[in-house]
């Protein structure tokens, strides 16, 4: 966990050096919008303005929440292990969008209630699955610790393997739920603000759903300024393992997607461990659960896709990839004013104003 602290902000000079690149290429001046930030930021991040992003990797953390027990999905835990196997067989709908944008997959057994013997799903499993959260906490604080610590040194060995940027993805049954605790006591919201329907709720089993989050916020009593408390008390090891994933990215120099409703709040409570790492986070989409809008402004973060996806494993994570090949072919390939014999635009705007 030390680590953290050695989290700094991204290289500003390359960040520079990319925005004066941008502004050779024969085009009007920032009009490809947020992707130009984005590949700004990863300049940053990797501290060199001249940059491929070749090898990718989406990582999908699986777990299990005893919370699921109080009857808040349509699924049990079933299903989590179903979904997993699919993952590690590349048979999910991560794996069909992956193969798509030239991606790799890779499945990880982080808190699932069952433990499959597949050799392509990563065990590091801390337990078989939390306990339930309208009972008492989720995990005990050794455990929270662990699961970041799994998320951060996953990045560490991924970039040894020569990884240069990592989407995250979860499956687990009943994250939705504490997702939307979590998202409660950090956006300073009452449970029924941002509590969404999940995997496909009826409106009875919706306002029970918010009457257990109400429920597990009252008998824990989560710090809402402690991170670490909050995972441990209302989280996932999903989340825990995600949270870790940023933390990683910031601490490795990786960038790192955020995907829907479950990693966004994984995202808060990283920023919240260190500010900085917010510098190293590129937001793919907007999730259309009820608070994914209200995270991303919270982080303020601004989405490149709105398309009211909420499929989870990392999906909406992986669009987020062509897009930016489509920036990086232009960034690296198109001809320049200079080559044109074109006088350059004038930069009324500035690229500063841009930034607000």
């Amino acid at each position: 966990m030390e680590r953290i602290q050695q989290i700094k902000l991204p290289d500003s000079s390359a960040i520079r050096k990319a925005e004066e690149k941008w502004k050779t290429i024969a085009k009007p001046l920032y009009s490809l919008g947020l992707l130009e930030t984005s590949v700004n930021k990863i300049a940053g991040i990797f501290g060199n303005e001249n940059f491929r992003l070749k090898k990718r990797i989406a990582v999908i953390l699986c777990a299990d929440n005893g919370v699921v027990e109080e009857n808040i999905s349509q699924s049990d835990s079933t299903v989590t292990s179903a979904v997993a196997k699919a993952i590690s067989l590349g048979n999910s709908n991560i794996n069909l969008l992956a193969r798509t944008f030239d991606c790799d997959v890779l499945g990880v057994d982080i808190g699932m209630k069952d433990t499959l013997d597949i050799p392509d799903l990563l065990n590091r499993k801390i337990a078989n699955g939390t306990k339930n959260i309208a009972k008492g906490s989720a995990m005990n604080i050794e455990q929270a610790k662990q699961s970041i610590v799994t998320g951060i040194d996953l990045v560490r060995d991924l970039k040894q393997q020569g990884y240069q940027i990592i989407v995250t993805g979860e499956m687990g049954i009943g994250n939705t739920t504490t997702s939307s605790a979590i998202a409660s006591v950090m956006l300073d919201l009452p449970p029924k603000a941002v509590t969404g329907r999940g995997a496909g709720l009826d409106n009875h089993r919706l306002q029970h759903k918010i009457h257990v989050i109400e429920q597990a916020i009252t008998i824990n009593q989560p710090d809402k300024n402690n991170p670490l408390n909050i995972l441990s008390k209302l989280g996932g090891y999903d989340i825990g393992g995600i949270t870790g994933l940023f933390l990683g990215g910031a601490i490795y120099h990786i960038p790192i997607v955020i995907d829907g409703f479950i990693s966004s709040v994984s995202a808060m409570l990283a920023v919240m461990f260190n500010e900085n790492v917010k510098d190293y986070l590129l937001c793919s989409h907007v999730s259309n659960e009820t608070a994914g809008r209200k995270i991303l402004d919270y982080l303020h973060l601004k989405p490149l896709i709105t398309a009211e996806l909420c499929l989870g494993e990392g999906t909406g994570g992986v669009m987020l990839l062509p897009l930016l090949d489509g920036a990086m072919a232009i960034y690296n390939s198109s001809h320049s004013f200079d080559s044109l014999n074109m006088g350059r635009y004038v930069d009324y705007v500035g690229t500063d104003n841009r930034r607000k």
